[in-house]
């Protein structure tokens, strides 16, 4: 049965697809998520409140032989990664990880560019990341798809902490930390001064955090 779904925090076309038994692709490109796909630009950057529409699913035979094993692979599984690690604008290479995603553990280094690049599972939500070894060692905690629209007051902060900055509470009100927090970036990338959001320092944040 066809849905209209309501997007929760923590939702992305990749888990709401998942979960609804669709690939992406699938959801975002129907016709009647058309709105959402113009408004929203980036299928896995949603808003809770977001209606995505969920069509009916359309039975697929498939002719087989009998008396035989066979494999069949679930689409869309499953899903990337991409973690970006920066120390005052400058990559984090080749240090040494320890990534856990819902119970699932990955070690490794990061590559010459500060990446971490693994595959998950399209509706992982939790994540915790190791870096470095010894006193040097740091932790963060990760939140799977809880990146709202940079559009949003919300989606702005949430870039400028995830970059080092001190924004305050994490929500649609201008505070004077956002203010400074802005005022910090946009010296630090050779902006205009003005400790607001304007489409210009937007545009720079949107390309500095890659999304």
């Amino acid at each position: 049965m066809a849905i209209n779904y309501s997007v929760k925090q923590g939702d992305c076309i990749s888990s709401i697809a998942f979960e609804h038994g669709f690939l992406p692709n699938t959801i975002w490109d129907h016709a009647n998520n058309a709105e959402l796909k113009m408004k929203r630009q980036e299928p896995n950057i949603l808003m809770p409140g977001d209606i995505v529409f969920i069509p009916d699913k359309r039975l697929k035979e498939v002719g087989e032989p009998t008396n035989q094993v066979h494999k069949f692979k679930h689409q869309g599984v499953p899903a990337k990664l991409n973690l970006h690690l920066l120390d005052d604008g400058e990559p984090i290479s080749n240090e040494p990880f320890v990534l856990e995603i819902n119970g699932k553990i990955t070690e490794g280094t990061t590559d010459n560019e500060g990446k971490i690049r693994v595959s998950i599972m399209p509706n992982a939500d939790k994540g915790k990341l190791v870096l470095g070894t010894g006193a040097s060692q740091i932790e963060y905690l990760l939140d799977l798809g809880w990146l709202d629209p940079i559009e949003k007051v919300s989606g702005v902060k949430k870039r400028l902490q995830n970059l080092g900055y001190n924004v305050g509470l994490l929500h649609e009100i201008m505070t004077d930390e956002l203010e400074e927090a802005i005022m910090e970036f946009e010296y630090d990338y050779k902006l205009e001064q003005t400790g607001q959001i304007t489409e210009k320092n937007r545009a720079k944040l949107k390309e500095v955090y890659g999304c």
